[in-house]
C-alpha cells in the first residue's frame, strides 16, 4: 500500500477484553485535542512516545541500586523499566485487559527519578523541603506534561488521560474524598496538573495499572537478588533462610546438584519471577470474578486493588523485602556509595540555587530574577533529568574534588 493509501479501518490493537478492562475506543483523551492514529490505539501511540522521549533514554545512566559505573550488568533504571515492562504486558495479557496501556505505564513510571537512585531523590527532597520537597512520582507527570520539548504545538508529550492517571495512581489512590493526602500532602505537581485534568485522585486506577504496579514490585525483587549475586554482597546460602528463595534454592539443588554457583542463582530468579507472576494471576483471577466488575468504572470505584498477590506469596514478599533493605540496599558497601552520592546531589543544588547562571542555556534564563519557589523547583528539574555520568561531570566542573562512587 502506498503511504497515500486507505488506512480506515485498520484498528489496531482493538480486539476483545474483558468488561473490566481500559478500551482505548472509549478514551478520554489528551489535554492537548490531535487527530487520532489510524494505525495504532491511543495508548499505543502513548507507548510510542514514552519510548523515544529524552526522558527515556536517560535511564539508561540512571541508578537502580549500583551506580551505574560499577559494572555493565548492573540494572539501570532503564533495564528495570523494560522488566517491569514485560511482566506489566504478560499479566494484562492474562487478564484480558489492554496490554498496551499496562506496557505504557510501566515503561514510564520512573521518568521523575533522580540521577545515584533513592540517594538522590532523598537529597534533592531535603533540599526542596521548603517548596514542598521532592516527589519521583510527581516528577514524573512533570516530566510528561511539561519537560519533555518535542513537539510543535504542545509542551510534555500529551499523554491520554489513561496513562497519566495510571502513573500518577498506579500505587493506589493519593486522595480521600475531600482531597486531603493519604500519605501526607499531596505533591504540588500533581496537585497543580490536576486542576487543569482531574485525574480522579481519590479513586484506584485501572487494571492495567495495578498490573505495572505489581510488576515493579516482582521485577526488582529478582533482579535486586541478581544484581545482589553478581556483586557478592549476597550469596546463595545467605538465601537459604528466606522461605521464597530457600524453597527455590532446594529445587534448583535437587535438579542440578552439580551446577555452577552463577547458573544457580540465574534459576532462582527466574523461578522467582515464574512463581509470584503465577500467583498474581490465579490470585487476581479469583478476586475479579468475586467482586465482578463490569466496567473499568467499577474498577475505579472499589474500595480494594484488584491486582495482587496472594495473602502466602504477600507475606513471603515482604520477607523478602526486609532481607533485602537488610543485606543489600542498607549494607555498608552500599551506605558508603549513597553518603558519597548524596553529597555530590546536595551540593549541585547549592551551587545552581546560588547561581542559576551555571546552568545550561535553556535552564537558567530569567532564574536569577525569579520568586525562590520558582528558583528552586528548575534546579530540581534540571538536577532531576541529570544521569549519574552528567551529574559527576558537573560536579568535577564545579568543585574541586568530587567523591568517590565506589
Amino acid at each position: 500500500m502506498s503511504a497515500s493509501g486507505d488506512l480506515t479501518g485498520i484498528g489496531f490493537g482493538y480486539r476483545p477484553r474483558a468488561a473490566y478492562a481500559t478500551d482505548p475506543a472509549r478514551t478520554r483523551g489528551r489535554l492537548e485535542q490531535e487527530p487520532e492514529s489510524p494505525t495504532r490505539t491511543p495508548f499505543q501511540r502513548d507507548r510510542d512516545r514514552i519510548i523515544h522521549s529524552t526522558a527515556f533514554r536517560r535511564l539508561k545512566h540512571k541508578t537502580q541500586v549500583f551506580i551505574a559505573h560499577e559494572g555493565d550488568h548492573y540494572r539501570t533504571r532503564l533495564t528495570h523499566s523494560i522488566e517491569v515492562a514485560q511482566i506489566a504486558r504478560a499479566l494484562a495479557r492474562a487478564l484480558l485487559c489492554d496490554e498496551d496501556l499496562a506496557e505504557a505505564v510501566a515503561l514510564v513510571h520512573d521518568f521523575g527519578h533522580t540521577p545515584f537512585g533513592h540517594t538522590g531523590e532523598d537529597a534533592l527532597n531535603e533540599k526542596m523541603a521548603p517548596w514542598g520537597g521532592f516527589d519521583h512520582n510527581a516528577q514524573s507527570l512533570r516530566v510528561v506534561t511539561r519537560l519533555e520539548r518535542r513537539y510543535a504545538e504542545f509542551d510534555g508529550l500529551n499523554l491520554s488521560w489513561e496513562t497519566l492517571e495510571g502513573l500518577v495512581k498506579h500505587n493506589g489512590p493519593l486522595t480521600d474524598a475531600d482531597g486531603n493526602g493519604l500519605k501526607g500532602p499531596l505533591p504540588q505537581p500533581i496537585r497543580d496538573y490536576n486542576e487543569l485534568d482531574d485525574l480522579e485522585l481519590s479513586r484506584f486506577a485501572g487494571v492495567e495499572a495495578q498490573c505495572a504496579a505489581i510488576a515493579d514490585d516482582i521485577a526488582y525483587n529478582a533482579h535486586d537478588i541478581d544484581d545482589g549475586l553478581r556483586s557478592g554482597l549476597l550469596t546463595l546460602d545467605m538465601l537459604e533462610d528466606v522461605p521464597l528463595t530457600g524453597g527455590l534454592l532446594a529445587e534448583v539443588r535437587a535438579k542440578y546438584p552439580h551446577l555452577d554457583a552463577v547458573r544457580v542463582g540465574h534459576e532462582i530468579v527466574r523461578r522467582q519471577i515464574t512463581a509470584m507472576v503465577e500467583d498474581v494471576i490465579v490470585n487476581s483471577k479469583a478476586r475479579l470474578a468475586l467482586l465482578a466488575p463490569q466496567s473499568v468504572e467499577d474498577v475505579r470505584a472499589a474500595s480494594e486493588t484488584m491486582v495482587t498477590f496472594s495473602p502466602e506469596m504477600a507475606k513471603s514478599e515482604k520477607t523478602l523485602k526486609r532481607f533485602l533493605y537488610a543485606n543489600l540496599y542498607r549494607s555498608p558497601a552500599v551506605m558508603k556509595v549513597r553518603a558519597n552520592a548524596e553529597r555530590v546531589v546536595a551540593e549541585l543544588f547549592d551551587a545552581y540555587y546560588a547561581d542559576p547562571r551555571q546552568m545550561p542555556e535553556g535552564w537558567r534564563e530569567g532564574l536569577d530574577r525569579a520568586e525562590e519557589r520558582i528558583r528552586a523547583r528548575s534546579v530540581a528539574d534540571f538536577l532531576a533529568g541529570m544521569t549519574d555520568t552528567y551529574a559527576l561531570k558537573e560536579h568535577q566542573r564545579l568543585f574541586d574534588r568530587t567523591p568517590e562512587l565506589v
